[in-house]
């Protein structure tokens, strides 16, 4: 019975999450609740276990990424530099891309204007305010790279296709 559940919320998440997506190369797999924009872009294979996307910019997902639960990318803050403090009526809207392969732990935020490299994994909890290189390991508050895949293993695990 709990199987049969999971199977139906994971339908009705998948669903309510592809009716705002604009392009998707294949329907997202959504593991938990997720709230797209319009300006979303999906690869093939991708897999969210809870995600909201904020703001207007647009956001570029690559092919087989993963997402823990309840992340979050952003891509507008507020404008401080306007004509009232502590800010005003208008946005600074800045894209964010993460390219093919990337994996998410879980509650990572991605802040506006963030590229997020190839195979790069980011440890859950993470605040994301600048961009991480191709095959890095992330994490912390803000995100600093600490560590780096093993970029010859990974090359031939993706030429073999062998992707989650």
């Amino acid at each position: 019975m709990r199987k049969l559940l999971r199977l139906i919320l994971v339908y009705i998440y998948s669903f309510i999450g592809k009716i705002s997506i604009t392009e998707y190369d294949s329907l997202p797999f959504c593991g938990g609740y997720c709230k797209f924009t319009r300006n979303t872009h999906l690869g093939f294979n991708c897999n969210f276990n809870g995600m909201k996307i904020n703001g207007d910019g647009k956001v570029t997902i690559g092919n087989n990424f993963h997402s823990g639960s309840e992340c979050q990318i952003i891509t507008q803050n507020h404008n401080y530099e306007g004509i009232k403090i502590p800010y005003d009526q208008t946005y600074i809207v800045k894209d964010v891309i993460i390219k093919d392969n990337v994996w998410l732990g879980n509650r990572i935020i991605i802040l506006p204007g963030v590229i997020i490299g190839e195979g790069a994994i980011i440890q859950a909890g993470s605040v994301v305010v600048t961009d991480i290189p191709d095959y890095a390991i992330a994490g912390g508050h803000p995100a600093k790279v600490f560590s780096k895949r093993d970029k010859r293993h990974y090359l031939k695990l993706k030429a073999q296709s062998a992707f989650h």
